[in-house]
């Protein structure tokens, strides 16, 4: 056999031409060819370069189970993969062939390619039996025929049986026969008048020749016994028979009834009905056909796919001594019901398409079949549901799945797309498949902030590089289209870009201070924050971040009234001058925060003799109890406390000293008009040190400076100038720094800096001239000098 199929390969060779017509390509090829055996240049048919082949994703897809054909992509050949029979292919079709689909992509494509099979004589004729027994009555008359059992050939064409020849003899010859399905029967022909007692069995030699080249042949022995006496056959109502059976007929289901007469008597009357020797072993799988009664039902599973018609040779044998046989066709035709489920088969299709693909874009080629024929064959097909698919026919059995609206991956990311087919039967059979598609994701949308705008209160005197507030943004899209970057714009602040002041973490959103701020320098300030996707082109969206610097007790109060040093004051005060509620003197404070945290009391820790004054919590204004006596004692000294309202408080203290002299207002009256003289100071100075000779020399020292500073307010009076001014302004330093005012020069109180100067003019009161003490009173021309002091210490605040 394969010396045969070696020796016809290289003629039947040269006939594979490939064509291209409508997509479609044709080689031709014979079977039995071995693995590997060249079928064509498919690149080059298809006039791709072999570059192209990988490149577009090429794949080959068969109708058959098994994979025949492979294509080697580095060289674009068609070639055989597995050794192809026909006959188990395509068993007596006249024509056989491979129906391949060829699948690209980018752009996608769809061809046809058909490998049409030639046969090859590797098989040869063989009879169902080796051998035949014929009894014949020597008084049947020359030109009678009788059937022998027929040879069969896988093979088809030239290559199947072609004729019959029996071995040479004088009495019997053959008459061969060509049926409906173009094979060949030999019937065994009388062609001279038999004699029993010349010759009474005859052995021939029966040999089916087909018609390849070379020949093949097989045989069978017909060894054939002469008979006397019974000399009619049977013969049967017709010749042929024809009767019609559906394809889902059960079991024992009546197909038809034969009937054959024979003129005989007798046992040579009694009939029996069979198959005839040549009917193959499948369709006696199929048909049963009763002896006795000539009934013929089904057997077995019929199937119109496979076979639509049946022709079936039946015989009618007597029961003489030398049978004698009827013989008629019976041709029964299978009616196709709907017993095939249509097939829907995906031979490319995309997994992933952009939500910006435009409408009609192609996502997938489909293949719908049905293997029952008419109306039960008839497929319909489509997308069912309210989804943005569509299919669209490219030719009888395909269909092309594609876009029909806009996509949205934000509102469906995935589709199961679910195609339905169903016949024209009756009723009709459908099927249905599901095609996974995902929609990948382009950038259409741009980062939107949680809120447009963010209020964030912040303590002053914070921790530079800690964390202040986090700003989030959302995006709907996916992947580094989602991939948010934060950032802050260049903006100035106060003359700085908004960078010096906080900085963002750019993949979080955490925004930290870089710098401790200061509640009296910056209240407030506002920042813009951007967030930017990773998209091409990028999209991005602005929120405004407005910073409140909160206030925080972080200044003590100081002391701005009476003149200090060293945190310590000295007055002079005259008794007779002296009576119950009597203002000595009113300490003012200023404090360089703001609200609760500059709101001042006052309060006295210590004092000589306690129940001579009384300070005021809220004014800071010491009052006497009472009249000075004579046997109080002559220095009083008090330590005030000024405390603020923040949590924690700070506070500051002030000594002040008091000196209470005899009367002399009266004369100091009188001197203030008299030019002043040294001896008089030096007369005073003596009185005074015998006099506290026995106190401390720091006390000494306070009362020389007490009367040092009585006389330059005699001096300030004498010239007209009774007045002096405090300023006060707020610096960003937390210590506070005096200056000491010059003579007849406003005194200047240098505190925290602060873009706002508060000034207070404290003037001398008339009894001042009259007295040691020094009275202060507000020289506002409308204010009393209590609001001056509380609407310049909230001011300061």
């Amino acid at each position: 056999m394969a010396n045969t199929i070696s020796s016809g390969a290289s003629f039947i060779f040269l006939l594979c031409v490939s064509n291209l017509v409508s997509g479609q390509i044709r080689y031709s090829i014979p079977e039995e060819l071995e693995h590997g055996a060249f079928v064509g240049n498919i690149a080059e048919d298809l006039r791709l370069n072999v570059w192209e082949l990988s490149a577009r994703k090429f794949r080959l897809a068969s109708d058959e189970k098994t994979h025949y054909m492979e294509v080697n992509l580095e060289n674009g050949i068609l070639f055989v993969n597995e050794r192809i029979d026909r006959e188990e292919l395509c068993r007596q079709s006249t024509t056989c062939s491979l129906s391949l689909r060829i699948a690209m992509d980018n752009p996608l494509a769809m061809h046809r390619v058909v490998v049409e099979i030639f046969d090859v004589n590797d098989n040869s004729p063989n009879f169902f039996q080796d051998e035949f027994s014929l009894q014949i009555s020597e008084l049947i008359a020359p030109g009678s025929r009788f059937p022998l059992g027929s040879a069969h050939d896988p093979d088809v064409g030239t290559n199947t049986i072609s004729t019959y020849q029996i071995s040479p003899n004088e009495y019997f010859g053959l008459k061969v026969q060509t049926r409906n399905d173009g094979s060949k029967s030999a019937e065994l022909l009388l062609e001279n008048t038999l004699d029993r007692e010349q010759q009474s069995t005859f052995d021939l030699v029966l040999t089916a020749i087909d018609g390849g080249i070379p020949h093949r042949s097989g045989i069978a022995r017909i060894i054939i016994a002469v008979v006397d006496v019974n000399d009619n056959a049977p013969i049967f109502d017709h010749e042929i028979y024809r009767a019609t059976v559906a394809e889902n007929a059960a079991k024992g289901t009546l197909v038809t009834k034969i009937n054959a007469a024979d003129l005989d008597e007798g046992t040579n009357a009694d009939l029996t009905y069979s198959f005839a020797n040549h009917v193959s072993y499948k369709i006696r799988e199929i048909f049963k056909l009763e002896m006795e009664t000539g009934e013929i039902r089904v057997e077995g599973v019929l199937d119109f796919e496979e076979s639509s018609v049946y022709e079936l040779d039946v015989q009618a044998v007597d029961n003489g001594p030398a049978n004698m046989t009827g013989h008629a066709k019976v041709m029964v035709a299978i009616i196709d019901v709907n017993d095939n489920f249509p097939v829907v088969e995906v031979t490319s299709v995309t997994s992933r398409v952009a939500e910006d693909a435009i409408p009609g874009t192609v996502i997938a080629v489909i293949s719908v079949t049905d293997l029952d024929s008419g109306e039960n064959g008839q497929v319909q097909c489509q997308v069912p549901g309210v989804v943005p698919f569509k299919l669209q026919k490219s030719s009888r059995n395909e269909y092309q799945l594609v876009t029909r609206d806009i996509l949205n991956r934000e509102n469906a990311p995935l589709y199961n797309i679910s195609i339905s087919a169903w016949d024209g039967g009756s009723p009709p059979l459908s099927t249905s498949k599901t095609i996974l598609l995902s929609v990948s994701d382009v950038n259409d949308n741009a980062p939107t902030f949680t809120q447009s705008s963010y209020n964030v209160y912040l303590m002053e005197n914070n921790t530079p590089g800690a964390s202040i507030f986090a700003v989030t943004a959302l995006d709907l899209d996916l992947d580094q289209n989602a991939d948010l970057v934060y950032s802050i714009p260049e903006n100035l602040l106060q003359g700085l870009p908004g960078y010096a002041y906080v900085t963002i973490n750019s993949r979080n959103g955490n925004i930290y201070a870089l710098r401790s701020f200061d509640y009296e320098q910056v209240k407030h300030f506002q920042i813009k924050v951007q967030a930017q996707d990773a998209g091409s082109p990028p999209l991005s969206s602005i929120a405004t971040v407005n910073v409140i610097i909160l206030d925080q007790n972080d200044n003590a109060p100081v002391i701005v009234s009476p003149l200090t040093w060293n945190s310590s004051a000295s007055v002079e005060i005259v008794p007779q001058s002296v009576y119950r509620g009597y203002l000595l003197i009113k300490v003012i404070a200023a404090d360089a925060d703001s609200g609760q945290n500059a709101r001042l009391s006052y309060q006295l820790l210590e004092a000589t003799d306690p129940s001579l004054f009384t300070v005021g919590l809220l004014s800071g204004e010491i009052r006497a109890t009472r009249r000075f006596r004579d046997q109080d004692i002559i220095a009083e000294r008090l330590v005030l406390c000024v405390k603020d309202n923040g949590q924690p408080s700070f506070s500051s203290t002030v000594t002040i000293s008091f000196s209470i002299v005899s009367n002399v207002t009266e004369k100091s009256s009188e001197r203030s008009d008299e030019p002043f003289h040294s001896e008089d100071f030096n007369d005073l100075n003596r009185y005074l040190i015998i006099i506290l000779g026995s106190t401390s020399f720091l006390f000494l020292v306070t009362i020389i400076f007490l009367v040092v500073l009585k006389c330059k307010q005699d001096r300030n009076i004498a010239e007209g100038n009774s007045c002096t001014i405090f300023c006060c302004r707020r610096r960003n330093s937390k210590a506070p720094s005096y200056r000491t005012p010059a003579p007849n020069q406003p005194f200047n109180y240098t505190g925290p800096v602060q873009t706002e100067e508060y000034q207070y003019t404290v003037c001398l009161s008339p009894e001042s001239s009259k007295s040691d003490f020094l009275f202060l009173k507000p020289c506002h021309p409308t204010l009393p000098f209590n609001e001056v002091s509380a609407r310049d210490t909230k001011a300061m605040a």
